[in-house]
């Protein structure tokens, strides 16, 4: 059992005053590649982490629901049949409860939707070991281990893509966030050693085998500690600069455009608009690229692709920061194979694919390249691929 399923428990049983009915959880995931294409209608190639959100939760009598968690333990309770109008969809404003609450409140709002069904009251209550603000999906592993225990609790039948929709209407009309499934699809279907190969379009995935312990490598997530945030207005920019591109070349979305189309969208377009359609454009066929060489050469033959996809969020897409650069030009120099901002950006994590032996050396430098900076210290720590959601007990 985790640190966080023991003070989920904890705290349900402080709230309560009886054991929780079950206790879910649902991880966190790394981007190893595809960034901003989700909502692009695009290509994405996450994986599950082992740090994860637990929600330890129990059935009530009053049709009202209960949150609390070990980060804001002041609990927040609504009616359920009252859930849609605290938020943006409905008030046009942000929502009326605590932005953290926003999450496990909005999946109870969409899943009721969803399943067309109100259950009984719950009380959730939510532990974490996700770090929060570096851009590994604490958010969706809130939604995904919500989602999970209201599944079942409910009786409400969804399969996991089904709660990945739940938790995606949740951010985007609870909490206000524009953001794609990517993070709540990776969150929900991960599998050990392997990535999720994700068609945003379709929903179709396919696991992809990564074998980085077999081929004595580590993925190292270098956490800058520069915290960001979804609803915020980069991200907002960020997506309406690509439906004014699709718009401009008369496809449904850029998904639609190839790179050989780029030189022509050139012409049609200003710099700015053109540069983040190109980053979209280029970052779908670098997913694509990726996939194909892993299958065919083992992950020490995505360094490069890894390295570019990095270049094209810092100069095309814009969404790197200082700290973020530094993590991968540090990593690079101490003889990383790959490495590359992840996540929705302006702060957040970076990753690289390093020997296995060579976690203390990369770490060390990394370190030391923040400091010389005057930066904070970054938090350095290896991840590999998990499992998705699912009940704990």
């Amino acid at each position: 059992m985790t640190t966080a399923h023991d003070a989920a428990t904890a705290l349900f049983i402080e709230l309560t005053g009886r054991e929780p009915d079950g206790v879910w959880s649902a991880p966190g995931r790394v981007n190893l590649i595809g960034e901003h294409t989700d909502y692009n209608d695009g290509f994405v190639l996450p994986f599950a982490i082992p740090h994860r959100t637990v929600a330890a939760a129990g059935l009530r009598t009053d049709g009202r629901v209960q949150v609390c968690s070990t980060f804001a333990p002041e609990p927040v309770e609504v009616a359920l049949d009252e859930l849609g109008a605290l938020f943006p969809t409905v008030t046009g404003a942000g929502p009326a409860v605590p932005e953290w609450a926003a999450y496990p409140l909005g999946v109870a709002w969409a899943l009721a939707e969803a399943s067309s069904l109100i259950g009984g009251g719950v009380d959730i209550a939510i532990g974490s070991d996700v770090p929060i603000g570096a851009g590994l999906s604490s958010s969706a592993a809130i939604e995904g281990a919500t989602a999970s225990a209201l599944n079942d609790l409910w009786r409400a039948g969804l399969d996991r893509t089904a709660l990945a929709r739940v938790g995606r209407r949740a951010e985007n009309e609870a909490v206000g966030a524009p953001t794609g499934i990517m993070d709540q699809m990776a969150s929900m279907l991960g599998e050990p050693d392997a990535a999720i190969f994700l068609d945003c379009r379709t929903l179709d995935t396919q696991l992809v085998p990564l074998g980085v312990a077999e081929a004595g490598l580590a993925i190292l997530v270098m956490d800058t500690r520069v915290t960001h945030a979804h609803s915020t207005g980069g991200y907002s920019e960020r997506r309406a600069a690509c439906e004014r591109g699709a718009a401009i070349m008369g496809v449904p979305a850029l998904r639609d455009v190839s790179v050989a189309d780029l030189s022509r969208a050139a012409h049609l377009m200003d710099d700015v608009t053109f540069r983040r359609v190109r980053h979209v454009v280029t970052e779908d066929q670098r997913v694509l690229d990726t996939v194909r060489v892993l299958r065919e050469q083992g992950a020490r033959a995505i360094g490069d692709l890894l390295v570019a996809s990095h270049a094209s969020m810092r100069d095309d897409f814009e969404i790197s920061v200082p700290e973020l650069d530094t993590a991968v030009e540090a990593a690079l120099a101490a003889g990383a194979l790959g490495a590359r901002m992840t996540g929705g950006g302006f702060g957040g994590a970076a990753i690289a694919l390093i020997e296995a032996d060579a976690v203390e050396v990369v770490s060390a430098a990394v370190s030391a390249a923040f400091a010389d900076a005057g930066f904070a210290a970054p938090h350095l720590f290896t991840v590999v691929p998990a499992a998705g959601a699912g009940r704990d007990a």
